[in-house]
Protein backbone atom coordinates (compact mmCIF):
# COMPACT_ATOMS: atom_id res chain seq x y z
CA UNK A 1 0.00 0.00 0.00
CA UNK A 2 2.69 2.48 0.56
CA UNK A 3 4.60 1.97 -2.50
CA UNK A 4 1.46 3.04 -4.36
CA UNK A 5 0.82 5.90 -2.91
CA UNK A 6 4.91 6.80 -2.87
CA UNK A 7 4.03 6.38 -7.03
CA UNK A 8 0.87 8.19 -6.93
CA UNK A 9 2.75 11.15 -5.06
CA UNK A 10 6.01 10.75 -7.01
CA UNK A 11 3.75 11.18 -10.47
CA UNK A 12 1.56 13.91 -9.30
CA UNK A 13 5.18 15.86 -8.16
CA UNK A 14 6.36 15.13 -11.97
CA UNK A 15 3.10 16.80 -12.91
CA UNK A 16 3.31 19.70 -10.99
CA UNK A 17 6.87 20.10 -12.23
CA UNK A 18 5.47 19.98 -15.56
CA UNK A 19 2.51 22.84 -15.02
CA UNK A 20 5.28 24.87 -13.41
CA UNK A 21 7.84 24.82 -16.10
CA UNK A 22 4.84 26.23 -18.62
CA UNK A 23 5.26 29.93 -19.13
CA UNK A 24 3.37 32.08 -17.28
CA UNK A 25 0.27 34.00 -18.82
CA UNK A 26 1.80 37.35 -20.12
CA UNK A 27 0.08 40.69 -20.64
CA UNK A 28 -1.05 40.32 -23.91
CA UNK A 29 -2.26 36.49 -22.77
CA UNK A 30 -5.28 37.62 -21.85
CA UNK A 31 -6.03 39.91 -25.11
CA UNK A 32 -6.53 36.99 -27.54
CA UNK A 33 -9.65 35.24 -26.40
CA UNK A 34 -9.47 32.31 -28.24
CA UNK A 35 -6.74 30.96 -30.70
CA UNK A 36 -8.95 31.99 -33.85
CA UNK A 37 -10.53 35.57 -32.66
CA UNK A 38 -8.23 38.09 -31.18
CA UNK A 39 -10.03 41.06 -28.99
CA UNK A 40 -11.80 43.96 -31.08
CA UNK A 41 -10.15 47.44 -29.77
CA UNK A 42 -13.54 48.37 -28.53
CA UNK A 43 -13.21 45.29 -26.11
CA UNK A 44 -10.00 46.76 -25.65
CA UNK A 45 -10.58 49.88 -24.38
CA UNK A 46 -13.89 48.82 -22.05
CA UNK A 47 -11.64 46.85 -19.95
CA UNK A 48 -9.52 50.14 -19.13
CA UNK A 49 -10.60 53.18 -17.23
CA UNK A 50 -10.44 55.91 -19.60
CA UNK A 51 -12.68 59.31 -19.44
CA UNK A 52 -10.56 61.50 -21.75
CA UNK A 53 -9.32 61.70 -25.33
CA UNK A 54 -5.56 61.77 -24.49
CA UNK A 55 -5.84 58.46 -22.17
CA UNK A 56 -7.77 57.08 -25.08
CA UNK A 57 -5.26 58.16 -27.75
CA UNK A 58 -2.44 56.04 -26.09
CA UNK A 59 -4.58 52.98 -25.21
CA UNK A 60 -5.31 53.04 -28.89
CA UNK A 61 -1.59 53.13 -30.01
CA UNK A 62 -0.79 50.54 -27.25
CA UNK A 63 -3.59 48.41 -28.86
CA UNK A 64 -1.91 48.85 -32.52
CA UNK A 65 1.43 48.61 -31.24
CA UNK A 66 0.75 45.06 -29.15
CA UNK A 67 -2.12 43.51 -30.85
CA UNK A 68 -2.17 44.61 -34.51
CA UNK A 69 1.67 44.74 -34.04
CA UNK A 70 2.29 47.97 -36.55
CA UNK A 71 5.77 49.26 -35.51
CA UNK A 72 4.66 52.97 -35.32
CA UNK A 73 0.88 55.03 -35.73
CA UNK A 74 0.29 58.03 -37.31
CA UNK A 75 -2.67 60.41 -37.19
CA UNK A 76 -4.74 58.58 -39.53
CA UNK A 77 -4.16 55.07 -37.85
CA UNK A 78 -5.75 56.97 -34.79
CA UNK A 79 -8.25 58.20 -36.22
CA UNK A 80 -9.23 54.55 -37.51
CA UNK A 81 -8.61 53.52 -33.98
CA UNK A 82 -11.31 56.09 -32.62
CA UNK A 83 -14.13 54.97 -35.50
CA UNK A 84 -13.35 51.05 -35.04
CA UNK A 85 -14.27 51.53 -31.01
CA UNK A 86 -16.91 53.54 -32.12
CA UNK A 87 -15.22 56.68 -30.50
CA UNK A 88 -15.36 59.59 -31.42
CA UNK A 89 -12.05 60.84 -32.95
CA UNK A 90 -10.82 63.96 -31.48
CA UNK A 91 -11.00 66.81 -34.02
CA UNK A 92 -7.03 67.51 -33.14
CA UNK A 93 -5.64 63.80 -32.93
CA UNK A 94 -1.93 65.50 -32.96
CA UNK A 95 -2.73 67.43 -29.90
CA UNK A 96 -3.39 64.24 -27.83
CA UNK A 97 -0.70 62.91 -28.94
CA UNK A 98 1.67 66.01 -28.13
CA UNK A 99 0.08 66.03 -24.68
CA UNK A 100 0.64 62.16 -24.33
CA UNK A 101 4.74 63.10 -25.81
CA UNK A 102 4.84 65.34 -22.90
CA UNK A 103 3.69 62.81 -20.29
CA UNK A 104 6.56 60.37 -21.45
CA UNK A 105 3.95 57.86 -22.97
CA UNK A 106 4.84 58.35 -27.07
CA UNK A 107 7.28 59.54 -28.76
CA UNK A 108 8.11 60.59 -32.39
CA UNK A 109 9.42 58.43 -34.63
CA UNK A 110 12.43 59.64 -37.14
CA UNK A 111 10.67 57.72 -40.36
CA UNK A 112 7.27 59.40 -41.44
CA UNK A 113 4.54 56.88 -42.17
CA UNK A 114 2.69 57.40 -45.14
CA UNK A 115 4.32 60.79 -45.55
CA UNK A 116 2.79 61.68 -42.35
CA UNK A 117 4.39 62.30 -38.70
CA UNK A 118 4.73 58.63 -36.90
CA UNK A 119 4.94 57.74 -32.77
CA UNK A 120 5.31 54.88 -30.68
CA UNK A 121 5.00 54.39 -27.00
CA UNK A 122 7.48 54.50 -24.77
CA UNK A 123 8.55 51.87 -22.09
CA UNK A 124 6.32 54.16 -19.55
CA UNK A 125 3.42 54.20 -21.59
CA UNK A 126 3.24 50.78 -22.05
CA UNK A 127 3.49 50.26 -18.47
CA UNK A 128 0.53 53.43 -17.95
CA UNK A 129 -1.26 51.18 -19.91
CA UNK A 130 -0.68 47.86 -18.58
CA UNK A 131 -0.83 49.18 -15.03
CA UNK A 132 -2.55 52.90 -14.29
CA UNK A 133 -5.20 51.89 -17.08
CA UNK A 134 -6.31 48.67 -16.27
CA UNK A 135 -9.80 48.46 -14.00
Amino acid sequence: MNEHIEKRISSLEDRVNKLEQIKSPGPFDSIVLDSKKKMSIKEFLLGKKINDDVKRTVAIAYFLEHVEKTESVNADDLKKGFIAAKYPAPANINDKVNMNIKNAHMMETEEKKNGKKSWVLTSTGEQYVENELSK
